[in-house]
């Protein structure tokens, strides 16, 4: 008699978003726990102000790289800054899209601000660059 071994198993797909729940990191201290919307805000904050490519302990696709943009002519900073926030911030499952880019200098600093849209709701964000 030989017996036969079958395995079944029932998988499900979901588009459930996964809790996000982190700790709430302020400039010198941790405050507490974050999730949703004040959770995707400082994932977002952490990613502007990481320069990609510096820092070992993160993959070479985390961060956006802006030491590069220095002395470079105003329009290829826009357009690129544009691309490279949208780039770095589309890899979240969490944000939908990043759109109405807007540009002002002042001296040597270029603040762009930007809408970025999520599962929680659109949200206001800036970066300031040197140029």
């Amino acid at each position: 008699m030989i017996l036969a071994n079958t395995v079944t198993t029932d998988l499900t797909l979901s588009d459930e978003i996964e809790q996000t729940r982190t700790y709430k990191v302020s400039t010198d201290k941790i405050q507490g726990i974050a999730d949703g919307l004040t959770a995707l805000q400082q994932t977002i904050e952490h990613i502007l102000n990481t320069e990609r490519f510096e820092y070992p302990v993160y993959t070479l696709d985390y961060g956006l790289r802006t030491d590069d943009l220095i002395g470079k002519d105003r329009e290829y900073v826009e357009a690129e800054l544009q691309r490279r926030i949208r780039e770095c911030l589309l890899a979240d499952d969490r944000i939908t899209g990043v759109d109405n880019f807007q540009f002002s200098v002042n001296g040597d600093e270029m603040l762009c601000t930007f809408d970025v849209e999520s599962v929680y709701k659109t949200v206001s964000m800036s970066k300031a660059v040197t140029v």
